[in-house]
């Protein structure tokens, strides 16, 4: 799995120009879904994105994980972060996980995120999302289950 994080101040995602997901001060997560991944996968990397120390305590260094500031977070499926661009120009998106293994293991990672009390919102798997966020700082880390070592 790989997971972009963004800190925000605010987030919202629409599907037919309906808000269907918003979130103020916390983490967008662009979340791909390789056909290789596993449960221990998103397991890994919610542990790793609810305890990033990524915003500011009173001193403004980032010492805070989005727990420790009670952040809200925002969950969006994007297969092309699984995108091969090594040969030619148009990518090929063959090792991004079909809907039938992508979209429960996708749930799982937004059950795992929600139990953190946090609040947790997403957008609808496979519609075209429109994205709109404020990256605060801008802080944005690419994370990939495949190079946990």
């Amino acid at each position: 799995m790989k997971v972009v994080v963004q800190r925000v101040s605010e987030s919202h995602v629409k599907v037919d120009e309906k808000i269907v997901g918003e979130i103020g001060n916390g983490l967008m997560l662009l979340v791909g879904i390789d056909e290789n991944d596993e449960k221990s996968d998103a397991d890994w990397l919610v542990q790793k994105i609810l305890n990033l120390r990524i915003f500011g305590d009173n001193e403004g260094k980032m010492n805070l994980s989005v727990q420790d500031v009670q952040g809200e977070i925002l969950c969006i499926s994007q297969f092309t972060l699984i995108a091969d661009y090594k040969k030619g120009n148009r990518p090929s998106f063959i090792k991004a996980a079909k809907p039938d293994k992508a979209i429960p293991l996708f749930d799982y990672f937004k059950d795992e995120i929600s139990k953190s009390g946090l609040k947790t919102e997403s957008g609808i798997f496979g519609a075209d999302m429109k994205v709109s966020l404020i990256n605060d700082g801008p802080v944005t880390i690419v994370m990939d289950s495949a190079i946990k070592s």
